[in-house]
């Protein structure tokens, strides 16, 4: 098997996931480390890569795969259901730092994708919680728990559900990040597979605040808007955070361009079409749009301007 990438979850309340939580729906604690994924690669050694590449021992993650290659038991596993591609959350520190002193440099699973044959045609399956999670507790290994099952709920139950994500948090030290909502049965209007989200401090800060997108004029008034409800605190400290753990810990005021053409792009990829639905097709001044974003990066961290 070779690399694939894993998906994007949506916000929920997007286009993307619109009817989710129609039918029977997992509430995952969604945790704040790094993507990671685990396989057997067509060679037949053990494979494992970031969210978005390979990794070698040369250019690991965060000591991801050195960590792999040492776990007997993640090994056996994938020795023997080497068709499984296995996603989870190497914990290492990120913005969120109350996690338990025992949780950090471990791998919490969170999906298996089995690889399947149908009419010669390789499909990708995602293995619903309850198949998955038997298999891995014959090896003895970390997983995500639901945190509740739902059936037929709707976004106020599923608020409720943030503050009861303590999952690996240190007593007295709040909640975790968020939670991931799945429901294996569901496809979007577009036929893919897909999940959603509610992060913590993004519905704090989208509800805190007063939008009137109903009494936007034009392009110079949307684009605030547009900020404010997309480009999120979460967002830039969960960015930051990363390009720091790809510099092993180091951050150089050098990286500032990078920090600043990162979110922008990750802005622009991962959240157009939510923003076109969600203004009705509007007119973006996009060189203005960068410009509030630059603004907004030095509010939420004015400490690496100093």
């Amino acid at each position: 098997m070779s690399f694939v990438r894993y998906m994007h979850v949506e916000r929920f309340g997007t286009g993307e996931v619109d009817g989710i939580e129609c039918g029977k729906v997992y509430v995952f604690p969604k945790i704040d480390g790094t993507n990671g994924s685990v396989w057997k690669g067509e060679d037949g050694t053990i494979q494992a890569a970031s969210r978005n590449r390979v990794l070698s021992l040369k250019n690991d993650n965060a000591g991801f795969l050195a960590y792999v290659l040492k776990n007997e038991k993640l090994i056996a596993y994938i020795e023997k259901h080497p068709t499984h591609r296995i996603y989870g959350e190497w914990l290492v520190p990120h913005s969120l730092k109350t996690y338990r002193e025992d949780a950090w440099r471990k791998f919490y699973i969170f999906d298996i994708v089995s690889n399947a044959w149908d009419d010669e045609k390789i499909t990708h399956v995602h293995m619903e919680y309850d198949v998955y999670q038997p298999l891995l507790d014959e090896f003895e290994l970390d997983y995500i728990a639901p945190i509740a099952i739902i059936n037929d709920s709707h976004y106020d139950q599923f608020i409720k559900q943030l503050e009861k994500n303590t999952f690996l948090i240190e007593d007295g030290k709040g909640t975790g990040e968020g939670i991931v909502l799945k429901n294996y049965s569901f496809y979007n209007r577009y036929g893919r597979q897909t999940w959603a989200k509610i992060v913590k401090s993004e519905f704090k800060e989208l509800h805190g605040k007063v939008m009137g997108v109903n009494e936007l004029k034009g392009p110079n008034d949307t684009v605030p808007s547009i900020v404010s409800q997309y480009c999120t605190s979460a967002l830039i400290e969960k960015t930051y955070a990363k390009i720091v753990n790809d510099s092993d810990g180091a951050w150089s005021s050098k990286m500032i361009p990078h920090l600043f053409s990162r979110i922008y792009h990750d802005l622009i990829q991962e959240e157009i079409w939510n923003i076109l639905k969600k203004f009705k097709n509007p007119k973006i001044d996009f060189r203005y749009l960068n410009t509030c974003v630059i603004q907004k990066i030095k509010e939420v961290k004015p400490e690496i301007f100093s």
